[in-house]
């Protein structure tokens, strides 16, 4: 499988990279400059670190590169953390940097397409430009972690959203622990009482 992996100017970078760790098969990824920005803030990272996580890279305003072209074959294409930004432009299919051009790609060629977006809350605009991306094929991926497994540390957090990730891409993972009703998460008789 080939996954391109955009990282956009969201808080939230580790999406990326373990995105990036946990993907199996080839991987090409592009940075948007306000990401690297947040990536040396948020992981003390520089884009050497990241493009070390792929088998290529391109810059974010290479409008040449191949992967711009509808004709290149990848299988999927993963926004991780998505910017309300980002995707508010491939909603309204404005395709001015590389990583919209491929996200346009992506939708025109049903490929998948899956935008972890790390915002809140949410605006009237931008639940409209999420629904008009789920109706042309996407899937919107809140950067929303779950509490079931028990998370004990930031990690176990964001490879809960990772590992949902890669379900959409039907890859298997055991980044998380599966819902598997209350025998699983050892809840059978506790009930707390709210007041």
């Amino acid at each position: 499988m080939e996954t391109v992996v955009g990282i956009s100017g969201a808080s939230g970078i580790v999406y990326g990279t373990r995105l990036l760790e946990s993907l199996p098969g080839k991987k090409t990824v592009i940075v948007s400059r306000d990401a690297l920005k947040l990536a040396r803030l948020e992981l003390g990272l520089d884009l050497g670190d990241i493009h070390g996580l792929a088998d290529r890279h391109y810059d974010n305003d290479d409008m040449e590169a191949a992967i711009a072209s509808g004709s290149a074959k990848f299988d999927a294409m993963v926004i991780a953390p998505c910017s309300t930004s980002t995707m508010s432009k491939v909603a309204c299919g404005i395709s001015d940097n590389l990583m919209t051009r491929v996200a346009s790609v992506a939708l025109k060629e049903r490929r998948k397409l899956v935008l972890v977006v790390r915002e809140a809350p949410l605006s009237s605009i931008i639940l409209s430009n999420m629904e008009r991306l789920a109706c042309a094929g996407a899937v919107i991926m809140p950067a929303c972690p779950g509490f079931y497994p028990r998370p004990k540390k930031v990690d176990d957090m964001v490879d809960f959203v990772v590992g949902r990730t890669l379900d959409q891409l039907g890859l298997k993972n055991d980044l998380y622990r599966r819902w598997a009703g209350e025998a699983a998460t050892g809840s059978r008789g506790s009930r707390r009482t709210r007041r």
